[in-house]
């Protein structure tokens, strides 16, 4: 017999599973997670926290706490350039501005903050939705059937062991993945290209800024290729190192032989002066790779994070990538656990996040390219996409999207132009909810839901009653009608429907379905639709071809 029972067990309790842990207790799904490490990160690795995330972290009430802490320790809405050295000249500039350009696509805004301070935020959040979290415990083994997972945990330090009994298991336990690994599961890509390290130190760089608001400085000279993040009041930050000399020739194994003496080298060579005083607190090893897993679910156990994907740095999207897995998965597996959905929407996880990883991944890989390993370039390089396509634009195809049409196969889109199409996230706007000014993605995030032209009267009484015929709890929304208005007049436009026309929005965000007039609106047809997309029932195979 099991000592612990519990829906969901998590491996891996850092950003990814944490996470996980966290999205599951946001809709009422209590999980285990197990961290090998004593605690949440010590290492102030900083990360870029796309607007994608931001909106889920709003969904789940931490946003504002967030954007709070980042302001306490960085520079908001910093440049993005390639310098000598932080002393030297200026190079290129990639991004002059973090979120010039963007504001009207979400309500929120990107942002750094190191994962030391971002992950007790998600832990703190999670704890209070009823996940727990065991640091300094391992996963010994695992065995699954055909009713759940079991599973044997030990504590680091006390030896003692406890059996978990969960009915489905998520593997969040890195880049080197012992869960993937005992799944036989391979890892498909470009590989190790590089041989990393990141210095940790301490040193007033202010002077060296010369009141710039920088990001990332990308460092480009004879003895190193890399980048910087530094920390108010720029007094500590990291030095990232890709490779060292010729860049036609570059040594990339720069974690090799690496003494403290050639680390103060690195730095002094980074910030283009030996004057400032700096101390080297710690090096962080790890290699640069860009790999997707060749499948991301194995019966009742699934990959997410690096588990699943591993990229480089620039663009900053590894961690982001993986939030959005735990985002996507957790709805479903609540879904399913509640009875509310056929067990073959678990399968959409792989289908929608591995598309989108993969994407993800090589616009990574072509952006490390572009911009710190030209030697690396090849015709079969992605080019570069808008990073809006990347965060907020990918778009998914799976059986729990009903398509307006079957033609379209487009795997990423500008997120100002998918006018809520089926299998992209739905639109922002700002709306006023009894007299509050609101986006229409605060509307997401619990129940799928119903939002409508002020003229859709035929498509929320149909709705309604199909809900309530299959027990499925539906949210409905007139947009424009008494306590929900357009002020702007953008609503229709922004979703691509009629005043009559309907859009059926998931758990996650995301767009399931679309009837853009009320042409063939009845409770059997929506109906259909629920039951297709929840992967339940004889009607999910045909509701497809009635679908406007």
């Amino acid at each position: 017999m099991a000592d612990i029972e519990v829906p969901v067990f998590i491996v891996g309790g850092s950003l990814v599973g944490m996470s996980t842990a966290l999205f599951l207790g946001h809709h009422g799904i209590r999980s285990l997670a197990v961290e090998n490490h004593r605690g949440t990160a010590i290492h102030p690795r900083a990360a870029m926290i796309t607007q994608r995330t931001m909106e889920v972290l709003r969904e789940v009430g931490v946003e504002q706490i967030v954007m709070e802490k980042s302001e306490e320790q960085f520079v908001q809405d910093g440049a993005i350039m390639a310098l000598e050295s932080l002393a030297g000249k200026e190079i290129a500039s990639f991004i002059p501005n973090l979120n010039e350009g963007v504001r009207d696509v979400s309500p929120s805004l990107r942002l750094f903050i190191t994962q030391n301070l971002l992950e007790p935020l998600l832990q703190r959040r999670a704890h209070e939705l009823g996940a727990e979290l065991r640091f300094s415990t391992e996963m010994v083994s695992f065995e699954e059937d055909r009713d759940g997972v079991s599973a044997v945990i030990r504590h680091r330090d006390t030896g003692e062991t406890h059996t978990v009994r969960a009915k489905y298991m998520v593997a969040a336990d890195g880049s080197r993945s012992k869960v993937r690994d005992r799944l036989g599961i391979r890892m498909l890509g470009h590989g190790v290209f590089s041989k990393s390290i990141t210095i940790y130190f301490r040193g007033d760089i202010g002077p060296l800024l010369r009141g710039r608001s920088l990001s990332v400085m990308y460092v480009v000279n004879p003895v190193l290729n890399g980048f910087f993040r530094a920390e108010k009041p720029f007094t500590s930050g990291f030095l990232a190192v890709h490779w060292l000399g010729d860049p036609n020739n570059p040594v990339t194994d720069v974690s090799k032989d690496l003494t403290e003496e050639k680390c103060y080298e690195l730095l002094r060579a980074a910030l283009g002066t030996d004057t400032v005083p700096v101390t080297v607190d710690s090096v962080m090893h790890w290699d640069a790779q860009a790999d997707t897993a060749e499948r991301f679910r194995q019966g009742r156990i699934f990959l997410a994070g690096d588990a699943a994907h591993v990229m480089p740095p620039h663009g900053g999207f590894g961690g982001n990538t993986g939030i959005q897995d735990a985002h996507n998965l957790a709805w479903k597996l609540a879904y399913v656990l509640k009875g509310l959905a056929g067990s073959e929407l678990l399968s959409t996880y792989d289908r929608e996040r591995r598309s989108a990883a993969g994407f993800t991944v090589e616009q990574a890989f072509s952006r490390y390219v572009n911009r710190a390993a030209p030697y690396l370039r090849s015709e079969n390089m992605q080019p570069l996409e808008n990073d809006l396509n990347i965060e907020c634009g990918y778009i998914y195809h799976s059986a729990a999207v009903i398509p307006d049409s079957a033609n379209e196969t487009r795997v990423h889109m500008n997120p100002r132009e998918s006018k809520a199409m089926p299998g992209t996230r739905a639109p922002h706007l700002y709306l006023e909810k009894d007299g509050a000014r609101i986006s229409a993605l605060d509307l997401f995030g619990g129940n799928f839901v119903l939002i409508t032209g002020p003229e859709a009267n035929a498509w929320t009484e149909c709705a309604s009653a199909a809900a309530k015929q299959l027990r499925v709890p539906l949210d409905v929304h007139a947009v424009g009608k008494a306590g929900l208005l357009d002020p702007g007049g953008d609503f229709l436009a922004a979703y691509g429907i009629s005043p009559a026309g309907a859009v059926l929005v998931r758990p996650d965000g995301f767009v399931a379905w679309r009837a853009k007039t009320a042409e063939g609106a009845s409770t059997g047809r929506f109906a259909g639709v629920l039951d297709s997309v929840l992967c339940r029932g004889a009607q999910a195979e045909t509701v497809a071809s009635n679908a406007n």
